[in-house]
């Protein structure tokens, strides 16, 4: 059965981009070192993609490109640029947003706008199959949590303090039951169920 799973790195001190963060700068100023561990010495290929890492870091990575669709909020979204409209090689994206798509979308056949986070999650969930669904954006995974529509959260601690930014959280108080850690490269990987 399809899980909702939120995939995101994030500093010992919570943040999940550094101050500033905005188009072209979407990880804002310092929070590209959250990301490092990706790349925990693999060369990138073409296109500036990032090859697969070593060891952890890479079964991590093979889990996360493994899903079966993605849900992302509005804003990630647009500050990655849409990712040119495929994210995982092929898999649908939902884009939660209570404004209608840009024109650019138009052109991005497997990108979906969706209004509703419960309707989101369920039509990523449909579009999965039995695989998972990645959930991206601090924004839509708090909605999400508010729902009861997150199953699981897949935490990359890394050992850095930015002591600003995004925060991953703010004002829930939600209880969740640890399921795995696992130390990689760089960073550390907390997998947790969100408690029912």
């Amino acid at each position: 059965m399809s899980k909702s799973v939120l995939y995101m790195s994030m500093s010992l001190d919570g943040f999940i981009a550094g101050p500033n963060d905005g188009p072209g700068n979407g990880l804002g100023d310092g929070g590209t070192r959250l990301h490092e561990w990706i790349f925990s010495g693999a060369p990138t290929e073409h296109g500036g993609v990032p090859a697969r890492p070593h060891g952890v870091n890479g079964e991590i990575m093979d889990e996360g490109m493994a899903t079966g669709a993605v849900l992302v909020g509005r804003r990630t979204f647009e500050h990655s640029g849409g990712w040119g409209g495929d994210h995982h090689d092929g898999v649908p994206i939902f884009v939660l947003s209570r404004n209608p798509p840009d024109a650019q979308a138009e052109d991005w056949p497997l990108v979906t706008y969706v209004t509703d986070i419960g309707d989101a999650v369920a039509r990523a969930k449909a579009a999965a199959g039995e695989r998972d669904v990645l959930v991206h954006g601090a924004l839509t995974a708090r909605l999400a949590i508010d729902a009861g529509a997150l199953d699981e959260l897949r935490i990359h601690l890394v050992p850095v303090l930015l002591g600003e930014g995004k925060r991953l959280f703010e004002g829930q108080g939600i209880e969740l039951e640890p399921v795995e850690v696992l130390d990689g490269s760089g960073v550390t990987h907390l997998r947790y169920r969100v408690a029912s």
